[in-house]
């Protein structure tokens, strides 16, 4: 192999290297799955939890139509808002989330553990 190749082969080479010692393709499994999970779980909210729950709040448009209406600015029509509703909504889908992960690493942790 000439002097050329060989300086070509190294940086692609620690590349490679860095790449399989550092676990970088689980990392990136991990993070693929963590947004898939995310994405699961806020349907799960928004589409089966949070419509119940803003009826019984009173809401026809589930958590995110709560609001708390303080008043109109000066020489505008529409209503100032504090949308209390979607707050809640991102705060239920944040703890559900941290939950789900949670119980994701506990599991991995507890079989990693028993091998």
């Amino acid at each position: 192999m000439s002097k050329e190749n060989k300086i070509r082969e190294r940086p692609l080479h620690g590349f490679l290297e860095f790449v399989r010692t550092q676990g970088v393709v689980g990392l990136a499994v991990g993070l693929v799955l963590g947004t898939a999970t995310a994405t699961l779980v806020n349907s799960l909210i928004n589409n089966i939890v949070m419509p119940p729950l803003g009826f019984l709040l009173g809401s026809s448009n589930g958590l995110k139509g709560l609001a708390l209406h303080i008043g109109t600015a000066t020489g505008d029509q529409a209503s100032m808002t504090i949308n209390y509703g979607v707050f809640l909504n991102d705060f239920i889908n944040f703890i559900v989330i941290a939950l789900v992960v949670y119980v994701i690493v506990k599991k991995f942790n507890v079989e990693i553990k028993k091998k």
